[in-house]
């Protein structure tokens, strides 16, 4: 608890320890997580996702140091993909982000995808809160940019950013295929390049199919269904223009979350998220000691080879007992 006083009480040194804890899974890292989670809840929460080349790591560096020019305080998470061989993140501490170097009102943590589907992990939503609770005003979760399966991203954040480079025709096609649904804005960076305007029109004419009355201007419009249809902002981040554009964009689907009552229920459906996560990795880890306490997987493998058994059968055998206790314990439950 000692190391949560110093978090809570600004120490980064203690804050960069606690993420160690919570990616190394160290034992009692779910207490201290727990005892963050009660002071959480006042940063927001911005995804940035996209294909790979679209520029994210730059303009996510230029969106941090823009809001520190507001005066507000930010933290990074910068999802990298993960080490075969260690399980870490490839790129490290992320050398890109260079301009809020030495800056100590932003702290830049890189983490390991872990091979998690759409590049998150239950660390990294647990370094979120480490972040928020520490009293950063806002925190960017940086995805490694695996396409469609991105979607994950929408369960850490309260803001949906999805980076699109322009001339990438194929790219805009494959949002039509999930990811279009978690955008809250688009942002077309290298907008200097040629094939930037062509891929506004894209994005616009799909806005404009999905919702039936799309914004033609790039300008949030009401949405029948939910009341806020994402803009599209033209930025370049290696010269930052566009860049507060951005911000602009983010804070008033902020101010619209706030105002609808979205951003309540957008988070129990978080909290419902993390809760099911964590029971899958549980359940999982409980039938792993079981298979371990029966003697492994191979006996059973050797019988179904043998055409003794089969995989259903296999798995009922094995979760029998556990199925079992469950439901004693729902009867003693009952009668209690």
């Amino acid at each position: 608890m000692s190391l949560v006083d110093d978090l809570l009480a600004g120490d980064q040194r203690a804050l960069a320890r606690v993420i160690t804890r919570i990616e190394d899974r160290v034992p009692g890292y779910r207490e201290t997580v727990a005892e963050l989670h009660r002071h959480a809840g006042g940063a927001h929460v911005v995804g940035v996702t996209g294909p790979p080349g679209a520029g994210k790591s730059t303009l996510v560096d230029r969106v941090a140091a823009a809001y520190r020019e507001r005066g507000q305080t930010v933290g990074v998470i910068a999802v990298d993909p993960a080490s075969p061989f260690t399980g870490g993140a490839v790129l490290g501490d992320r050398i890109r982000m260079g301009a809020n170097a030495g800056d100590p009102g932003v702290f830049v943590r890189s983490m390991s995808a872990r091979g998690t589907l759409g590049g998150l992990s239950t660390a990294t939503t647990d370094a979120v809160t480490a972040l928020d609770a520490f009293g950063k005003d806002v925190v960017i979760v940086e995805t490694v940019g695996a396409g469609q399966n991105e979607v994950e991203v929408v369960r850490a954040a309260d803001t949906v950013a999805v980076l699109v480079p322009p001339a990438s025709g194929d790219d805009v096609q494959m949002l039509k295929a999930g990811v279009l649904e978690i955008a809250d804005l688009f942002v077309v960076n290298k907008a200097d390049l040629d094939g930037a305007d062509q891929t506004v029109r894209q994005l616009r004419e799909m806005l404009h199919e999905r919702t039936g009355q799309g914004s033609r201007d790039g300008d949030p419009v009401d949405d029948p269904d939910d009341g806020w249809d994402p803009p599209i902002v033209e930025t370049t981040a290696n010269t930052g223009a566009g860049v507060d554009d951005v911000l602009d964009a983010v804070g008033d689907h902020l101010d619209w979350l706030e105002s609808s009552g979205h951003r309540e229920a957008q988070v129990r459906e978080r909290y419902a998220a993390a809760v099911r996560t964590l029971l899958r990795e549980d359940a999982r880890d409980l039938l792993a000691e079981e298979l371990a306490a029966r003697g492994g997987l191979e006996e059973y493998v050797d019988r179904i080879a043998a055409r003794e058994t089969d995989p259903y059968a296999v798995a009922e055998e094995v979760l029998a007992p556990l199925r079992e206790c469950v439901r004693e314990r729902g009867e003693r439950d009952e009668k209690e």
